[in-house]
């Protein structure tokens, strides 16, 4: 399919400072270089911290003025002269995760945060300074995933998904769980806690380990919203989060060997008795996976991880490869999508209610989406 000429301006919504609300502004729209893309934007996700991340109040370094934005669905509208995959018309998954070409250890995430080095500094304030909550936005070629928009959106009757576009926005959340859960190599048979499973990102990662044949211990808070996760499958099973470690402990060991952990903590958990509980809980040899946003230093035992052999693995995001398997998985079927609700859905003008209610609507499965 041939390029159709980019309209020479787009509409974008704009930082300019975290002491002010973003504003809508028309831009000129940006032209395809080498290496790069431009992707009509379709849908962009709207999580839960987006007012936080905005306001100042998470400390989230990076440049402005600048275009906002998160992982989005959308579709090639230009090509640059070195593109010989990606062609106009096609749907894409656009990720987020901008890792520099000359060196994969400097990264950042389009739109939220330029990360704590000079490089990843550098790699956001220039050519990819600007993010998905617009019209237009320009992309590296390997941040540009070809989905299979016949398998994915085509009837059940015909041999397809029956997706919607909107529905494909849980690609962007389901991706970084199984990052983590790929770096420990979880597998099919074993026994895995996640904690706390209630949120958006723990509950993508429930999703997930079912899908690799795992079993799961789910533990939260809610005690309600536990139910409805294990509601799901027969292979979900619940520890609520009371604050006595030593009783969660014992009610993990219930359920058997548990072979791995996988968090996902946000700031406020620092003290919560879980990452304890799901510690002393490990068989010799469990693995764990580290992807939570606490920023405190939180006590580890040492002795424990010492003496059972347990491996403590950290993960930011995902690699490259992630993308195309996790992708593959959804494609097949082996990774549904069929447990998202789409709780709002708003225009670029409509920017501060979607903030809102991704706030509100933080749960498992739910999405909030802005449609620029």
């Amino acid at each position: 399919m041939a390029s159709t000429p980019l309209p020479p301006t787009h509409r974008a919504l704009v930082l300019k400072s975290t002491s002010e609300a973003p504003e809508i502004q028309t831009l000129p729209t940006l032209q395809p270089s080498p290496g790069s893309v431009v992707v009509k934007v379709l849908v962009a996700n709207v999580v839960s911290y987006m007012r936080g991340a905005y306001n100042g109040q998470r400390n989230y370094p990076f440049p402005t003025p600048l275009v906002i934005g998160t992982g989005a669905i959308g579709r090639i509208a230009a090509i640059g002269p070195d593109t010989t995959l990606l062609e106009p018309g096609q749907l894409v998954l656009i990720d987020i995760a901008i890792r520099a070409r000359d060196d994969p250890s400097t990264a950042i995430l389009s739109g939220i945060l330029q990360g704590v080095t000079p490089g990843s500094a550098k790699l956001m304030s220039g050519e990819w300074r600007d993010s998905t909550y617009a019209e237009y936005v320009k992309m590296p070629l390997e941040n540009c995933r070809i989905l299979d928009e016949t398998r994915l959106l085509g009837s059940v009757y015909t041999g397809g998904l029956g997706y919607s576009i909107d529905d494909l926005s849980l690609l962007s959340r389901l991706i970084i769980p199984y990052g983590g859960l790929r770096d420990i190599d979880l597998r099919a048979g074993e026994t895995v806690v996640v904690a706390p499973a209630t949120g958006s990102f723990g509950g993508a990662a429930v999703m997930v380990a079912l899908a690799l044949g795992a079993k799961v211990i789910a533990m939260g808070r809610n005690v309600e919203a536990l139910k409805k996760i294990a509601a799901i499958s027969d292979h979900v099973k619940i520890v609520p989060i009371t604050g006595d470690q030593q009783a969660e402990t014992a009610a993990l060991l219930k359920h058997g060997p548990i072979d791995a952990y996988f968090d996902i903590s946000p700031p406020e958990a620092a003290k919560s008795t879980h990452i304890k509980a799901a510690l002393y809980a490990l068989k010799v040899g469990g693995r764990v996976s580290l992807m939570g946003g606490i920023t405190e230093d939180v006590p580890i035992p040492i002795g424990l991880v010492t003496q059972k052999n347990i491996l403590l693995k950290g993960t930011w995001m995902y690699t490259r490869e992630a993308v195309g398997e996790m992708i593959k998985m959804v494609e097949l079927g082996v990774l549904g999508l069929g447990h998202s609700k789409i709780s709002g859905r708003f225009k670029m003008e409509e920017w501060d209610e979607a903030f809102e209610c991704a706030e509100k609507n933080a749960g498992f499965g739910e999405i909030t989406l802005l449609a620029p």
